[in-house]
């Protein structure tokens, strides 16, 4: 179940999220400028992928002829790898729109449920988080939440991501959507990815923001999200 302030990440197994539905709204403070996307269109997924808002609905995931949202993340996630989230963003049929500049963090202040008592038995030697707003150009956009977490040592970190990849486990709070110009950003957690790199662990999570965007695209944003380095 979600954590106590509605905002956790975390799903079984460290993969993309568990089930749908349940997240909060999200809403625009002011128009975001969105750009033109490149080759691909908007959303640029394949005929039979179904958007969101159910079987038929308008936006990302509609785009007839285009490739899998499988096939287009795999080549994303090389992408993210070499450190080029806006490259990542277009393999998505996304473009990026803005995003925060690194912002550092306190562990066990700005986390909450068991993640933060794994913190106070555990060293965090660091937090970084970034927030970044993504749109196809055709008024569907997301919000796309990243946070890299260094442990004292890899065993520290292997048991840390066990912790928080578990559902329901709490959170290390994604930075709020007034940095982008945005009102609050509910995160649900079912949007979720996660990775290792020795002692850092990158939990990363996406959200719906206006018009419709396919949970098979939030998922794909999360999961290539957590492999962009620490910046």
């Amino acid at each position: 179940m979600p954590g106590s302030d509605g905002r956790r990440i975390g799903g079984a197994g460290g993969g993309s999220s568990k089930g749908r539905g349940g997240g909060g709204a999200v809403v625009l403070a002011g128009v975001l400028a969105l750009g033109a996307v490149g080759a691909g269109g908007a959303g640029g997924l394949g005929a039979g992928e179904v958007a969101a808002g159910g079987a038929g609905s308008p936006g990302v995931g509609s785009s007839p002829g285009a490739r899998s949202v499988s096939a287009r993340k795999a080549e994303s996630k090389q992408v993210a790898r070499k450190g080029d989230a806006e490259g990542a963003w277009q393999r998505l049929g996304m473009k990026g729109l803005r995003q925060t500049a690194k912002q550092q963090g306190e562990c066990v202040a700005s986390s909450f449920g068991r993640v933060r008592e794994y913190f106070q038995r555990a060293r965090c030697t660091s937090l970084d988080r970034m927030l970044f707003a993504v749109g196809d150009g055709a008024g569907n956009t997301a919000v796309v939440s990243v946070a890299w977490v260094g442990l004292a040592t890899r065993g520290d970190a292997v048991g840390f991501k066990a912790v928080i990849d578990d559902h329901g486990s709490g959170d290390v709070r994604p930075l709020g959507g007034a940095l982008l110009g945005l009102a609050d950003v509910a995160f649900s957690g079912h949007n979720y990815g996660s990775d290792r790199d020795g002692s850092t662990v990158v939990v990363a999570e996406a959200e719906q923001v206006d018009g419709v965007v396919a949970a098979e695209v939030l998922d794909a944003l999360a999961e290539v999200a957590a492999l962009l380095p620490r910046p």
